[in-house]
């Protein structure tokens, strides 16, 4: 039986950039001594605290850690928002594994964490592309890579739709300053319609940590300029991106687990299709209802991750 009132431990770890030092937050939940160990990754605009439902369910099998990825949450901002990239986020998660000293290590990446993810189990591939492609784009971890035990891919994969992404561009450099906390959540259900029906407690859960209070305003959680790394991508930079997240996910030896919201438009059929022909390691399951991307609070989303993780 899940305990619903069991709360994580937050703590930091410091990493570096081009720009200098900053500490990345993150929430860890379970006995800090399992070396069994689950990493949660959240999507662009999201927190740790996401995957509170998922934690709960799986704290007492794994030590399970779920950072706030730089610019969000309790994490700090970037001196310099051109660091706002995938390769940076991948040096910080290293520089958190090493902290976390894993003997076997999961990873359950929503949307961007997926990326993240697929990035790091193929770091080599990975690495030596984007630093030819984007030389100041941010630091990479050397090496063959981090052996994973499991991947979550939560509607993700190498191939991102450009009208989704284009959707998502739109309102993340939107300021969001709201007067009260019912206001705030008001306005994410609003820009999550995608997210699929949740009860009124369930939208006040996602809301909870992206729109803390400031100064008698409830803001969001974020840095704004998350959304100037995002409008320097080239298309030409995302073709080349696709390449390297497929070779990637190609080499990613351990067992896949792709969710894909039903209606999703950032991960289509025909991609999940050709992830499934091409890593014969990986599983699919589609969720009824939802687009990009499932939110891992209901029993419904958390049972099949929990099974799969547990098997």
């Amino acid at each position: 039986m899940v305990d619903a009132g069991l709360e994580p431990r937050l703590d930091f770890v410091t990493c570096a950039s081009p720009a200098g030092l900053h500490r990345m937050a993150y929430w860890e939940w379970g006995d800090p001594a399992n070396d069994q160990v689950l990493v949660c990754v959240h999507g662009l605009t999201r927190s740790g605290r996401d995957f509170d439902a998922l934690a709960r369910r799986l704290s007492s099998r794994y030590r399970v850690v779920c950072p706030d990825v730089v610019g969000r949450g309790r994490s700090d901002w970037l001196a310099n928002p051109a660091f706002y990239t995938v390769p940076q986020y991948v040096s910080d998660m290293v520089t958190l594994i090493a902290r976390l000293a894993p003997a076997r290590l999961a990873w359950v990446g929503t949307s961007m964490g997926g990326l993240i993810g697929l990035a790091l189990s193929g770091a080599a591939v990975f690495a030596g592309a984007m630093q030819a492609m984007r030389p100041h784009a941010g630091m990479l971890p050397p090496g063959q890579g981090i052996q994973l035990d499991k991947l979550v891919l939560n509607d993700v994969g190498p191939r991102l739709e450009t009208g989704a992404l284009s959707r998502i561009g739109q309102y993340v450099g939107q300021a969001g300053e709201f007067a009260s906390f019912e206001e705030a959540v008001a306005a994410m259900r609003a820009s999550s319609e995608t997210f699929g029906p949740h009860t009124d407690a369930q939208w006040a859960d996602l809301a909870r940590f992206l729109y803390p209070e400031f100064g008698g305003k409830w803001v969001k959680h974020y840095d704004l300029a998350l959304a100037q790394a995002l409008a320097a991508q080239t298309p030409e930079e995302l073709a080349a991106g696709e390449q390297i997240l497929w070779r990637s996910y190609d080499a990613t030896p351990c067992p896949i687990l792709i969710l894909r919201g039903e209606q999703s438009d950032l991960l289509t059929r025909q991609t999940v299709d050709e992830m499934l022909k091409r890593n014969p390691r990986a599983q699919a399951l589609e969720v009824p209802g939802v687009g990009h991307a499932p939110t891992l609070i209901a029993d419904s989303q958390v049972d099949p991750v929990a099974a799969f993780l547990l098997a």
